[in-house]
């Protein structure tokens, strides 16, 4: 989180732009994501959700987590998970995609979070007169919600009342760069990796798996 931090700090423009350089590194030349560049992009998201305040707390810990996961097993062997279905393809050789600690699993709901972010990002373009607070529960309504069971729902809806007011919100993800252009770009690059990550999970039948 450290190192992430002083790298966004280091760069010109908005917080969104470390994310940007990983993302142009994502695909292999035979079109596969590569685990290590999708995990970083997601990472180097962190610091933007962190711009929230306590009201992410929750998600940044989730996504926090669920990277972790994915980054310990691809570390164990770099050369076999170097492409990020091969982390799920493994646990379907055994059996054990369902485990709530499995890679799977972290997947789906790392994918789901960044669903998320995402409709997020592109509520807050779209609709220039909303609060935070409405672009946040739009996108929760539109993604999470219906993996969520009643308490994480409520509990989302009370925390959402904390996000700061939308405009500081923006002063602070600016930087120095077209803040809208490098969001855009974000949602536009991101979007299509996530719709491949439900597909590939959807084949196995493991795409609708909600949480306990």
């Amino acid at each position: 989180m450290h190192e992430i931090f002083i790298q966004s700090t280091n760069m010109e423009g908005t917080v969104f732009a470390p994310a940007l350089e990983q993302l142009e590194h994502v695909k292999s030349e035979q079109g596969e994501i590569l685990t290590r560049p999708f995990l970083d992009a997601c990472k180097h998201i962190l610091p933007v959700i962190d711009k929230f305040g306590t009201a992410m707390g929750l998600v940044k810990s989730d996504i926090g987590g669920n990277i972790s996961r994915l980054e310990s097993q691809y570390s164990s062997n770099p050369s076999r998970f170097n492409c990020l279905f091969s982390l799920v393809q493994a646990e379907v050789e055994t059996n054990t995609t369902k485990a709530s600690s499995s890679c799977t699993n972290g997947l789906l709901w790392l994918t789901r979070a960044m669903d998320f972010l995402v409709g997020l990002f592109q509520s807050l373009i779209e609709h220039e007169d909303w609060s935070l607070s409405q672009a946040c529960t739009e996108s929760y309504n539109n993604t999470l919600k219906k993996w969520h069971g009643w308490l994480a729902s409520s509990s989302f809806g009370v925390v959402m009342k904390l996000v700061p007011d939308r405009k500081k919100f923006m002063e602070v993800l600016g930087g120095g760069g077209n803040l809208n252009a490098d969001m855009e770009k974000f949602c536009a690059t991101l979007s299509p990796l996530l719709e491949e990550n439900h597909k590939f999970l959807a084949r196995l039948g493991l795409d609708d798996m909600k949480a306990s």
